[in-house]
């Protein structure tokens, strides 16, 4: 599980990422949208441990990346979007180096190695020069890195761009199938790409999280009309006045006219309303013919061009109000007199500095809350280890004792079966001198 408390990530004065919050399950495949500077790649590169958040606290399966880096990287395998790539290797010896980076042992190296190359579908290429791959099978080598130690957590940066769409439809199929063993994150300004494949959507513009959520229920969320789109062949213009006649109709409204001479309308209905099967049965018997006919469905890429235009909006207004209450203080202070100015002035710098300090304790108050619970924190942890490890030390203790006892009753049959060997090699031995000696005293009285 990743969790993601309060980061913020400033480069000098910009804010890049700014306060964010959200939480990925295990195996669960997850979307990371925003438009180009939204602070997507920054944020990828702060849960990998590529770059160190200004503020916050990124803490990945209990363990906190700022405190234990390398046990965080050892469960994170990372495709950047560049597909860095050692051009004069071949694809199996760059898969065994990436295996030596990830400390894979060496005993399992071959077998993992083996395993890797058949799941990302690179037998056939194993042996050949990375410079002379496809760009299609130079993003397959580069998630054959990001796989190779089995890595509980995946990121991909842009893992589809650049290709072509059999290429594309190869890695989506690919990816699928790793989030069944994997924690999935990837990015991509595909939006259809992201709907057919992540379960869970992260939209990030101006490095703050607008929304977290499933595609299919932020497609859901901004669908607020009933609407269908319908182009008709009309030569009497009777169109307005016949569906007027339908039941939860609301409006209807023309849209454009076509140079065939067809008319595109959009009607607008009660959400409860289906109205296309009356359409059918309404506008062909007035003489209407229906060239087409859809409805309106908001797709993932319609919310998240609605969330981005909210909030661009959301920021001019802002902007539009301090502008506009600036503009107005100014007029007050010109029309006081110089003493009144002077007060004015010193009575707002005195509200300012109440105003700071106000903000200064509530956010000590914050950190100091947040100290505490990731003490609270590091404690349970700690203490679940330790259940752990006792938990394990028994376990190899019966294990041990186990293995004793069974080594010990196997010693047992060896020697139990060593003495019924013994035993019955010398039964058999005096059975055979008995005989001997019956045989022997039979023909000495023979001879008398």
């Amino acid at each position: 599980m990743i969790e993601v408390k309060h980061v913020t990530k400033k480069y000098g004065n910009f804010t890049a990422v700014n306060d964010i919050n959200f939480t990925i399950k295990d195996d669960e495949i997850v979307g990371f949208l925003g438009p180009n500077g939204a602070g997507k790649s920054t944020t990828m590169n702060m849960i990998t441990g590529c770059i160190e958040p200004t503020s916050g606290k990124i803490i990945v399966n209990d363990y906190d990346i700022s405190k234990y880096p390398q046990k965080v990287k050892r469960q994170i395998g990372y495709m950047p979007e560049s597909t860095p790539l050692y051009s004069e290797l071949t694809v199996r010896e760059f898969i065994n180096y990436m295996a030596d980076l990830k400390f894979v042992k060496r005993k399992e190296k071959k077998e993992k190695v083996e395993e890797i190359i058949k799941e990302i579908g690179l037998e056939n290429v194993q042996n050949k020069l990375i410079r002379y791959l496809s760009r299609g099978y130079k993003q397959r080598v580069s998630l054959a890195g990001a796989l190779i130690g089995n890595p509980k957590i995946l990121i991909l940066d842009e893992p589809t761009v650049g290709l072509d769409p059999k290429q594309i439809t190869e890695i989506r199929e690919l990816i699928k199938k790793l989030g069944k063993n994997h924690t999935v994150i990837l990015s991509s300004h595909i939006l259809s790409e992201v709907s057919q494949i992540c379960e869970k959507v992260i939209i990030i513009n101006k490095g703050k999280v607008l929304a977290v959520d499933t595609p299919s229920h932020l497609e859901e969320q901004f669908e607020k009309e009933n609407c269908i789109y319908i182009t008709v062949e009309d030569e009497k213009n009777k169109i307005e006045s016949v569906v007027k006649k339908l039941k939860g109709l609301k409006e209807i409204k023309l849209i454009k006219e076509n140079h065939d001479g067809t008319k595109q309308y959009i009607l607008t209905a009660d959400k409860s309303t289906d109205l296309r099967k009356s359409i059918f049965n309404l506008l062909p018997k007035n003489d209407i013919n229906i060239i087409e006919l859809k409805k309106s469905e908001i797709t993932l890429e319609d919310a998240f061009l609605k969330l981005i235009n909210a909030k661009e909006e959301e920021i001019s207004k802002k902007e539009k109000e301090e502008e506009e209450k600036l503009a107005k203080r100014e007029e007050e202070l010109e029309k006081m007199s110089k003493n009144e100015r002077k007060e004015a002035i010193k009575q707002e710098r005195k509200e300012n500095k109440q105003k700071e300090k106000e903000e200064f304790n509530k956010q000590w108050e914050e950190n100091r809350k947040r100290e505490k619970e990731e003490k609270e924190r590091i404690k349970n942890v700690k203490k679940k280890f330790k259940e752990n490890k006792i938990k394990e030390k028994t376990k190899e203790k019966t294990e041990k004792a186990e293995n004793k006892l069974k080594k010990a009753q196997e010693n047992l049959e060896k020697v139990q079966s060593s003495s019924k060997k013994k035993e019955a090699k010398t039964n058999n031995k005096n059975k055979t001198q008995k005989n001997d000696k019956e045989k022997s005293s039979k023909s000495k009285g023979g001879k008398k």
